[in-house]
């Protein structure tokens, strides 16, 4: 399996990315958290990975830190949870507001991710609660960090991509993006905005 690889990021438009490891081209599907923690375009990156394998695809997953990766692997062990979810929950929260939400049982709250419905959230509550360290005492609410860039249309449209890459509805995923549309932001950080907005 490929666990990490380190390498020169050539692309990145939410959630795609494609890494230049000495002259070999990967590409993968990354969390939000980590879009936002990535450098610019032609600088070296390291990125923690899953490959899952399909009859049709092999998939790489990406991640910035080992925290994230693992997450993202006890939630693919969830019966009903799969890639797309489990990316999904990692991008929407960092791994302490999950484990917060699971140990509150706060059903409601994980029901704000795209495709997690009521059955479900009681499952990742119900199957999570003993794999997940104790939560620290508050939710990580820190700002994101780095240059703001100017807002263009462009940016707002490929932000409802990443939205929709992620699950959510066309109507949805433009309402959320609205609301940050005024801002100075990147898009990976319009996106994490709006994912953290909705969890409110």
């Amino acid at each position: 399996m490929i666990g990490r690889l380190c390498g020169t990021l050539l692309h990145k438009q939410a959630p795609d990315l494609l890494l230049d490891v000495r002259g070999v081209g990967y590409e993968l599907l990354a969390s939000m958290t980590t879009f936002i923690d990535l450098p610019e375009i032609d600088n070296k990156v390291t990125l923690f990975t899953h490959l899952i394998v399909r009859e049709d695809a092999h998939t790489l997953y990406a991640f910035s830190s080992e925290n994230e990766r693992a997450l993202f692997r006890i939630l693919l062990k969830v019966n009903g949870v799969g890639p797309k979810m489990a990316l999904a929950i990692v991008s929407g929260m960092t791994a302490n507001e999950f484990a917060q939400r699971v140990h509150a049982n706060d059903v409601a709250g994980l029901t704000r991710l795209p495709g997690v419905g009521k059955k479900t959230a009681e499952r990742l509550i119900i199957e999570m609660r003993d794999r997940l360290p104790e939560p620290a005492e508050s939710l990580d609410e820190s700002e994101n960090a780095g240059l703001a860039k100017p807002v263009a249309r462009n940016l707002e449209e490929e932000a409802v991509g990443a939205l929709l890459a992620l699950g959510y509805k066309p109507a949805q995923a433009s309402k959320m993006v609205s609301s940050f549309a005024a801002d100075d932001l990147s898009v990976e950080e319009i996106v994490r905005n709006a994912l953290k907005a909705s969890l409110k």
